[in-house]
């Protein structure tokens, strides 16, 4: 099971042709601005990634927490998407506090869902898991900064992909096909390694910075996107590889 959207509530791919000037700097061609933009957005995206190990770990190691996740599952499934609508599509309306703010409790809340999950799988599944998803994560984020061609074409397919990726899961939580299942999986490490190198671009070329009108919301959404991506191909690559307790 995956969590949150990976869609772009701007409507905007790409920055339009021209100069696009952000306090003096035209953030397309400034390669010092293009990589504050990334900065901060990962700084926040690794702020939340080890709030929500640390949660995780508190779970596995109290059974009453674990209990609870496992009776509340659906429901904190319901609420960690509504927190991350929330964001995506209030992110103009929020302010960047209010918006940090609303990240971290999703953070949170879903390291109660990663450590009931974690905890069905061996240790050993669980950081070959992490490592593996951690160099395709890594490697597709190189791809999307270096890379000259521009990537803002395949968006509106990797938006649906995401939606046929959620449709298809939630049906197989009633057929329990386990060939389908294994299918949902691999499609799910290809589609969010490709949406990591989409969004490490869109972030770098100042799209986000421009829909939001402001650097700080930037920053939230683009962490936001970047922390989806890593935990999506994370659970994903545990669900194909890793071995039950």
């Amino acid at each position: 099971m995956s969590f949150g959207t990976n869609q772009d509530p701007t409507g905007i791919g790409q920055p339009s042709s021209g100069v696009v000037r952000v306090n003096g700097v035209d953030i397309r061609t400034d390669a010092r601005a293009q990589g504050a933009y990334l900065t901060q957005a990962f700084f926040w995206m690794f702020a939340g990634l080890l709030l929500t190990a640390g949660v995780a770990t508190l779970v596995q190691l109290n059974q009453g927490l674990l209990s609870f996740a496992a009776r509340n599952f659906l429901l904190l499934i319901i609420a960690q998407f509504a927190v991350v609508l929330a964001i995506q599509f209030g992110i103009t309306r929020l302010n960047a506090t209010a918006a940090l703010g609303m990240f971290f409790l999703y953070a949170a809340s879903l390291g109660i869902t990663i450590g009931l999950i974690v905890s069905l799988y061996t240790g050993t599944s669980v950081a070959t898991a992490f490592l593996s998803s951690a160099a395709m994560f890594g490697g597709a984020a190189l791809y999307g900064y270096t890379t000259k061609r521009s990537l803002a074409g395949i968006g509106g397919y990797l938006q649906m992909g995401v939606f046929g990726l959620i449709v298809a899961m939630v049906v197989n939580m009633f057929i329990g096909a386990g060939t389908l299942g294994w299918i949902i999986s691999l499609v799910g490490v290809v589609l969010f390694t490709v949406l990591t190198a989409w969004h490490v671009q869109r972030i770098a070329n100042g799209s986000l910075v421009i829909a939001t009108g402001s650097v700080e919301k930037a920053a939230v959404i683009g962490a936001l996107a970047l922390y989806l991506d890593f935990i999506n191909l994370f659970l994903f690559l545990l669900r194909l590889t890793g071995g039950r307790r």
